[in-house]
């Protein structure tokens, strides 16, 4: 036998072996797609992607074949990719506004292949999910400028979901309006509590007085169907685009530094890994002297960093309060459990309502 023909039944044998191994790899994804589904996790995770390259890179012992073994891995997470972006076409996504709204933008960011359901509200687009109408939900927890978002934190300790993941987004207020308006033609600004406060500023620069919507996108709808040239909305660009107006100022935020910290809340919980390295988790405190403070002292003596605490008034008793917390370690590890189970003893209605394993921007 030639070694050509040696070298072609290597070839096709390992082809053969290699068809089988595909499949069964890709199987594995499909049941990746559904875990991340039902966690509410996007397909992308370019930290995993680059870590797999290295680690599998290092299993080829030839260097000249190396390269190529790389490309070929690549290729392989390509489609893998596009696989799970086609199970995941069905995928639901609530968020809280209409099209253009910048929580729609930042779903669309982080879930490319889902259909993205627009909610009146927080409250609605959370019940969504919790009903099975939707499979996760896009809500803003906190805005670098203004602060938290208090109705989404009382949902969180509240309801029933988890969070599995936290992203930020750079948000760029503009001021919209319809053809013809100018900056003196405008005498009223519309748009969400938070949009406004972000634009503080240039409001009272120009004088002009402010009307609340439920967010800046249904703002941008209003005035856009209003026709009239007295009013204007704060909001993005892709809601200008979006229902026809016109950006009269753009970036109009007291800072250039404008984020909004967004949460996925799922009906699941993700399984906890050690690669998990933030948690999130809520809790009141027993009526006693300190319990507070003992609180807190058990999650550094247990060697967490807390990020975040932040209060909020139960509504059920005066002066009661329920706790947020964000913290920075792996609270699955065995330092995490007995941190827990001490919190039991100075803590009431203790709940991690979720663990990642970092934020990310989008």
């Amino acid at each position: 036998m030639s070694d050509l023909k040696k070298a072609r039944e290597i070839i096709n044998r390992v082809d053969k072996e290699m068809a089988v191994l595909f499949e069964q790899r890709m199987d594995a994804v499909k049941i990746v797609s559904d875990y991340k589904k039902e966690n509410g996790i996007p397909v992308e995770d370019l930290g995993r992607e680059a870590e797999m390259i290295v680690r599998n890179a290092e299993l080829i012992e030839n260097e000249e074949y190396r390269e190529y073994y790389v490309n070929f891995l690549k290729n392989n997470i390509k489609l893998s990719k596009d696989l799970q972006y086609r199970l995941l076409d069905g995928m639901k996504v609530a968020y809280s506004g209409v099209e253009g709204a910048f929580a729609n933008i930042a779903a669309l960011r982080i879930f490319p292949a889902a259909k993205c359901v627009p909610y009146p509200d927080f409250k609605a687009a959370y019940r969504a999910v919790e009903k099975g109408e939707c499979d996760s939900v896009l809500l803003p927890i906190e805005n670098s400028q203004n602060g938290d978002v208090g109705n989404v934190l009382d949902l969180a300790f509240f309801g029933s979901l988890y969070i599995n993941g936290v992203y930020e987004a750079e948000i760029v207020q503009n001021l919209l309006a319809n053809e013809g308006a100018t900056l003196e033609t405008i005498k009223t600004v519309m748009s969400h509590p938070q949009a406004i406060g972000q634009s503080s500023s240039f409001i009272e620069k120009h004088g002009f007085s402010i009307e609340d919507a439920v967010n800046t996108a249904v703002a941008a709808k209003f005035v856009a169907q209003s026709k009239r040239n007295d009013i204007a909305a704060i909001g993005s660009v892709e809601a200008a685009e979006k229902f026809g107006l016109r950006v009269i100022a753009p970036h109009i935020n007291d800072s250039n530094s404008n984020t909004t910290r967004f949460a996925v809340f799922s009906r699941s919980a993700r399984t906890r890994a050690l690669s998990d390295q933030r948690f999130i988790m809520m809790f009141t405190v027993k009526n006693a002297a300190g319990s507070l403070g003992r609180a807190i002292s058990v999650i550094g003596q247990h060697g967490f960093n807390l990020r975040a605490l932040k209060s909020r008034p139960t509504k059920e008793l005066v002066w009661n309060y329920f706790f947020y917390v964000e913290g920075e370690g792996n609270i699955d590890s065995w330092q995490g459990k007995d941190m827990l189970e001490e919190l039991k003893g100075c803590c009431s209605d203790l709940k991690v309502v979720g663990t990642y394993e970092k934020e990310i921007h989008i």
